[in-house]
Formats: C-alpha cells, sequence, structure tokens
C-alpha cells in the first residue's frame, strides 16, 4: 500500500536527503548544505524544518515558526476548498426570460433534486425579447 503524502507541516529530524536547499523563516535563501547543519539551524533558532519542494534538485526545506506553519496550513486548507474536487459533477440549466410557469415548476424541482444529490448546479437566464 503507497504511503500517503503527509499534510504540510514540520518534518522533524526524519530527513531522508543528505543535501538540502534550505530557506529561512524570513524567506531568504541560505544556500545548499548538509541535512545535519540544517538540523544543526533548526535547533539553534528554535524553528522547525517544512519541506516546501520534493521534486527540486535539491530538495527545498524551509525553516518556520509554529505560527508560520499554522498560517500556512490555514492558507492551504482555504485554498483546498475553494477548488473543485475531481470528479464533481455540475448540472447546467439555461432559462429563457419568457419560459412559461409550469416549466419553471418543473425545472426547478429538478435543481431541487440536484442540489440534494450534492451536485454543483449552474443556472443561465437568457433574455428574449
Amino acid at each position: 500500500e503507497p504511503k500517503r503524502k503527509a499534510a504540510f507541516g514540520s518534518v522533524g529530524r526524519r530527513i531522508p536527503y543528505r543535501i538540502l536547499h534550505v530557506i529561512n523563516e524570513n524567506g531568504e535563501s541560505l544556500g545548499n548544505m548538509h541535512r545535519a547543519e540544517a538540523l544543526r539551524l533548526m535547533d539553534q533558532h528554535n524553528l522547525k524544518l517544512v519541506l516546501l519542494r520534493e521534486n527540486a534538485e535539491p530538495p527545498v526545506y524551509r525553516l518556520m515558526t509554529g505560527k508560520q506553519i499554522h498560517e500556512e496550513q490555514l492558507k492551504r486548507a482555504e485554498k483546498k476548498k475553494a477548488s473543485p474536487k475531481p470528479g464533481m459533477c455540475i448540472k447546467e440549466l439555461s432559462f429563457s426570460s419568457t419560459i412559461a410557469k409550469n416549466d419553471l415548476e418543473t425545472k426547478t424541482k429538478q435543481i431541487a433534486q440536484w442540489i440534494e444529490k450534492k451536485y454543483h448546479v449552474k443556472i443561465t437566464i437568457k433574455q428574449t425579447k
């Protein structure tokens, strides 16, 4: 079974890479360094190491305070909520401004059923003369 990707947060002392690119808490690059040196910096400044980009060469880590990590987690959660989920079904209906009353009632019942099934519904109203 594949390992699940860990949520954004401190990696502690479990760093599988020997050479890291480290960024300090202010966003300034400290360059490439050995993991032992990065851990020493982490302990000296009482910060936590956070993995930013794993597929870069060498992987990019950032020294962050607990508050910075929490703020970043909140930002990522908001971003995830805003993006549509894969497989999410969007239903779309078009209305004309001259729609008959019984047609309107039928379509509103259909919309209510879709909303109960947790579909996203997009409604377009076209104006006709």
